[in-house]
């Protein structure tokens, strides 16, 4: 039996385009504000408190884009260990609708026959993709992570990852606010959490269903 492994998932600070209500995706320039830099600075204190004594121990991953590598940065100073950029742990790609004000957005109905969190909305990713591409992730770091594992990403993907860590599927996700700034802390056991998403897997692909059918992308 594996020792389970302590995850901390957390958000980056407030970044400029937050500040301007701007749709950021997978758009990589948008930098920490003042008061991002701010919440980046607590997160650490937070995470370091969490992994106290842990030392060599905790890995710390985070995505590529600059607002959460950022905020990455000013943890790994806390920490004392080196930062791992994983594009795994991007946001959700919004396609075309990156860099829209939100303001400026109307809904628009979701395909017949399809589930909302399988729509790719702006020709993007699904929220279905997100959780696909986390699993990937997770599915290569869990066998060989230690005591502590930081994972610094953005608020759509780490709501997923935190379905994909308790077992659930890309349709429960829990869609509770995730502050800028904010630290979530799971302990899994890898060992458990792999064996079970392989059975999810299997049993998806024995319904015949997979990521995409009806071409979701043609909502925008």
């Amino acid at each position: 039996m594996s020792d389970p492994v302590t995850i901390h998932l957390v958000r980056h600070g407030q970044s400029t385009w937050n500040v301007e209500g701007r749709l950021q995706g997978q758009i990589a320039h948008p930098e920490l504000t003042p008061l991002g830099r701010a919440q980046a600075g607590e997160a650490a204190a937070v995470v370091r408190k969490r992994c106290a004594g842990h030392g060599p121990a905790v890995r710390l991953l985070s995505s590529d884009l600059v607002r959460a590598a950022q905020t990455a940065d000013v943890i790994a100073q806390r920490l004392a260990v080196p930062v791992e950029l994983e594009p795994a742990l991007r946001e959700q790609g919004l396609g075309r609708l990156e860099g829209r004000l939100t303001r400026e957005l109307t809904a628009e109905p979701t395909p017949e026959g399809v589930d909302v969190t399988e729509v790719r909305w702006g020709g993007g990713e699904s929220i279905e993709d997100v959780h696909d591409r986390l699993g990937r992730l997770f599915t290569r770091v869990l066998p060989s992570a230690e005591d502590d594992l930081v994972l610094v990403t953005h608020g759509d993907t780490l709501r997923v990852a935190i379905a994909w860590l308790l077992g659930r599927s890309h349709r429960e996700v829990d869609w509770d606010p995730a502050p800028n700034g904010s630290v979530t802390t799971l302990e899994v056991d890898p060992a458990r959490l792999l064996h079970q998403q392989r059975l999810s897997r299997h049993q998806r692909r024995a319904s015949g269903r997979t990521a995409g059918l009806d071409s979701p992308s043609t909502a925008h």
